[in-house]
């Protein structure tokens, strides 16, 4: 299998793992069942596992969007980048 082969099912498999995020992300945390008592800390961890689902689908996007820039060649911001934050804030 060739690297861009690899690279392309790599970004096919990025896209169904956004997809599950995504389901993930619009879990409901409160049920409609007034019986089902969820403490204060499930909330939280239900929350914050929202949180990074969507936090780990935007991230594995922008790292999809810039594989295929790199496959096609064409530049990124990354490329076009003369230096960090402190360069970029010294002129």
């Amino acid at each position: 299998m060739k690297e861009q082969e690899l690279k392309s099912n790599i970004i096919q498999a990025g896209y169904k793992a956004v997809k599950e995020l995504i389901r993930v992300a619009e879990e409901q945390i409160i049920m409609d069942d007034p019986d089902e008592d969820l403490a204060a800390d499930r909330l939280k961890n239900a929350a914050a596992t929202k949180k990074l689902a969507i936090f780990d689908a935007f991230e594995i996007l922008n790292r999809i969007e810039n594989e295929k820039n790199i496959m096609q060649d064409t530049p990124t911001k990354e490329k076009e980048s003369f230096g960090g934050f402190a360069e970029k804030r010294s002129k």
